[in-house]
């Protein structure tokens, strides 16, 4: 666990940083830890993904596509 001194509190880069990646940091005076400093808990909900499927049936009706990619790969 990290640990800053008061003096050491003035370099809020390092700190930031470290509470940035949900490190603890130990405040400390002469030695003794006289404070913990949390980091804020935010639940960060999943990205939703677009409906892929959903968009190329839009795009393309009920065609159905050959896949190139997978059809060109044995050539190389």
């Amino acid at each position: 666990m990290p640990s800053v001194n008061i003096r050491q509190l003035r370099d809020t880069r390092r700190l930031k940083a470290w509470l940035r990646a949900g490190n603890t940091v130990e405040l400390r005076e002469r030695d003794r830890v006289i404070a913990h400093i949390v980091p804020e808990r935010t639940e960060e909900k999943p990205a939703k993904w677009p409906d892929f499927e959903a968009r190329a049936k839009g795009l393309f009706g009920d065609r159905i596509l050959p896949n190139v990619v997978l059809e060109d790969r044995g050539r190389y």
